[in-house]
C-alpha cells in the first residue's frame, strides 16, 4: 500500500516544478524554437540562428534585446552548431562615424565549446570582423595570426583568413571576460589601417554565442548588451 504522505508530497513537489517551470516560461516576453526564429525589439534584431549541420535543439528567449538567451544541447562533434545574437544596423560609412561603442555582460556555462562573440559586417557582408569576448573548449578563429595588437579597450591577437564567401578579421582576446565595452570604431579604424579594406559602409553589429557543441543542454544569458554611434 502507498504512504499517503509521501504521494501528498510527491504531488506537491510536481505541482511546484510545474508552477516553476509555468513563471520561467511566462517570464520571457519572446521564445521560439524555430532554428530561424527572429523577434524585433527596440531597433535590434535578436535571432536564434541556428545554421550548422548536426545542430540539436536550441530554444531563444528574449526580455528585451538586451536581456536574452537560449538553451541549446548541440553534440559533442565539430564545426559552429548556432549563433544566436542580437544585432542593431548601422547603415553608415566608416568615415561617417564619429563614434561606435558597444557594453555587454553575459552568464555562459563553464563547458562546452563555444565563443562569446561580436560579428560586424561590412560592405554588405564582403567582410567580418569577429570580437571574441572569451571562449571555452575546442574553438579557433578562422586564417592566421597576424600580430598581437591592444585596440578599442582590450589586448587580442588578431587572425585575417576566409571562409570562401567573405573575408573575416579575427580578434580573440588574450584573456576571457564576461563584461565590459569595446570601441568597435577604433577596431574598424585598425583595420582600415592595415590596408585590408577602405571606406566601408557598416552593417550590422551582432553580439552572440558562437556555439560549436553544448551537449547535454546549456543556458547562455545575455544579462545586458548596448550598441551606440554617433
Amino acid at each position: 500500500m502507498r504512504n499517503p504522505i509521501r504521494s501528498l508530497a510527491t504531488v506537491v513537489a510536481v505541482a511546484a516544478i510545474a508552477v516553476a517551470t509555468a513563471g520561467t516560461a511566462q517570464a520571457a516576453a519572446w521564445s521560439s524554437t524555430d532554428k530561424w526564429g527572429t523577434w524585433s525589439n527596440g531597433g535590434y534584431t535578436v535571432r536564434n540562428d541556428v545554421w550548422g549541420s548536426g545542430a540539436g535543439p536550441q530554444t531563444i528567449w528574449a526580455n528585451s534585446y538586451s536581456n536574452w538567451g537560449v538553451w541549446a544541447n548541440h553534440p559533442n562533434t565539430g564545426g559552429v552548431k548556432a549563433y544566436p545574437h542580437s544585432a542593431r544596423n548601422i547603415g553608415r560609412n566608416l568615415s561617417a562615424l564619429r563614434s561606435l561603442s558597444s557594453s555587454f555582460n553575459v552568464t555562459r556555462p563553464g563547458s562546452g565549446a563555444y565563443a562569446t562573440a561580436y560579428d560586424i559586417w561590412a560592405n554588405n557582408n564582403a567582410y567580418e570582423i569577429m570580437l571574441w569576448m572569451n571562449k571555452t573548449g575546442a574553438v579557433g578563429p578562422l586564417g592566421s595570426k597576424q600580430t598581437t595588437a591592444s585596440i578599442g579597450g582590450h589586448t587580442w591577437d588578431v587572425y585575417r583568413g576566409s571562409n570562401g564567401a567573405n573575408a573575416v578579421f579575427s580578434f580573440v582576446r588574450t584573456g576571457n571576460t564576461n563584461s565590459g565595452s569595446v570601441d568597435v570604431l577604433a577596431v574598424m579604424n585598425w583595420v582600415r589601417g592595415q590596408g585590408w579594406y577602405g571606406d566601408v559602409s557598416v552593417g550590422e553589429v551582432q553580439f552572440g554565442f558562437e556555439i560549436t557543441s553544448s551537449s547535454g543542454g546549456y543556458d547562455f544569458v545575455s544579462n545586458s548588451y548596448s550598441v551606440s554611434f554617433s
